[in-house]
């Protein structure tokens, strides 16, 4: 096999995004990948990730589980997800560790707002969803729900309410997580006041 069907054979593995990584755990050195880019077989996204010249461009949910691995789909994003908004937001929202903030600033390829969680509440919740046959990671509905009282004064007024009342109606809520991460994030009162009555009502 020479080196140009090497990298096809790396594509055809691990999908439409490689990173140099990939290409030398089979075996290229850094400059054979800086050659099959420069002769045209693999084409740069941007510094150590690469695509085929002829593929399509890569869909967004891919570019932000390879160049963002370590963010959380959160917020609106996440109530899209859920069915908890009709709001395709414009942008992604990722929640990254505060100290990622370098991270997101290089992130040209695709549109992201960060939401800078503290390390301590960063995997609260987290569990893994398909976005457009792409696994990425989000929060669960009860952690959603947090983040929309933790993050009220970002959220539309029309947005929040019917999140609310739309995970109230969810028969997959879980009221006892929904509990403990809300006093966990300080948000306990807040969620109560608006929750005892749309429950009990």
């Amino acid at each position: 096999m020479n080196k140009h069907e090497i990298a096809i054979d790396v594509f055809n593995k691990v999908g439409s995004i490689a990173k140099t990584a990939d290409f030398v755990a089979v075996g290229l050195k850094n400059y054979d990948v800086v050659s099959l880019c420069n002769q045209g077989y693999i084409e740069r996204i941007r510094n150590g990730f690469y695509k085929l010249p002829n593929a399509e461009e890569p869909k967004e949910e891919a570019l932000i589980s390879k160049l963002l691995p370590q963010g959380i789909v959160c917020v609106e994003s996440a109530l899209f997800y859920y069915g908890y908004s009709d709001f395709a937001p414009r942008e992604w929202t990722v929640a990254v560790p505060r100290s990622f903030s370098r991270a997101i600033k290089a992130m040209q390829e695709v549109p992201v707002k960060a939401y800078y969680v503290q390390n301590e509440f960063y995997h609260y919740g987290a569990t893994v969803g398909n976005f457009n046959g792409v696994e990425l990671k989000v929060y669960d509905r009860d952690r959603t729900i947090c983040d929309c009282f933790k993050y009220r004064s970002k959220l539309d007024n029309e947005i929040f309410n019917k999140a609310i009342n739309a995970y109230v109606a969810d028969p997959k809520k879980n009221l006892a997580n929904l509990s403990k991460y809300a006093k966990d994030m300080g948000v306990y009162t807040k969620l109560m006041n608006v929750m005892e009555v749309l429950l009990n009502g």
